[in-house]
């Protein structure tokens, strides 16, 4: 994976994957008047994905894996609310699914990882 589209195939997924934590990590803003300990309760898995994109950067198959599946629980969970599946699950999927081009991309040029 050589080139400009080979960056961008290479970072695409891991600035998203913490732009998705971050994401994820402001609806603990609803719980910011109840005290820290709450707020810092409902921050848990926005750091979870926080986590899981800081893995990602040495091993892409963990981000494609953990995205996507996190992404298909929420969307067959909140099937009824195809808005919320649009809004949080999109971007999950998104998400997983350049962790797994980046990863075939990298390993068909034979870079080492």
């Amino acid at each position: 994976m050589t080139g400009r589209k080979g960056d961008v195939l290479r970072w695409c997924p891991r600035v998203l994957g913490i732009c998705v934590a971050v994401f994820i990590g402001l609806f603990a803003l609803d719980s910011v008047g109840d005290g820290i300990v709450p707020f810092l309760i409902h921050l848990i898995p926005a750091f979870a994905l926080l986590a899981v994109a800081l893995v990602s950067y040495r091993w892409e198959w963990i981000g494609g894996i953990v995205f996507t599946g996190l992404g298909i629980v929420y969307a067959v969970g909140a099937r009824r609310h195809l808005d919320w599946v649009l809004i949080i699950s999109g971007p999950l999927i998104l998400t997983g699914l350049l962790f797994f081009l980046s990863r075939r991309a990298r390993r068909r040029t034979g870079a080492s990882s």
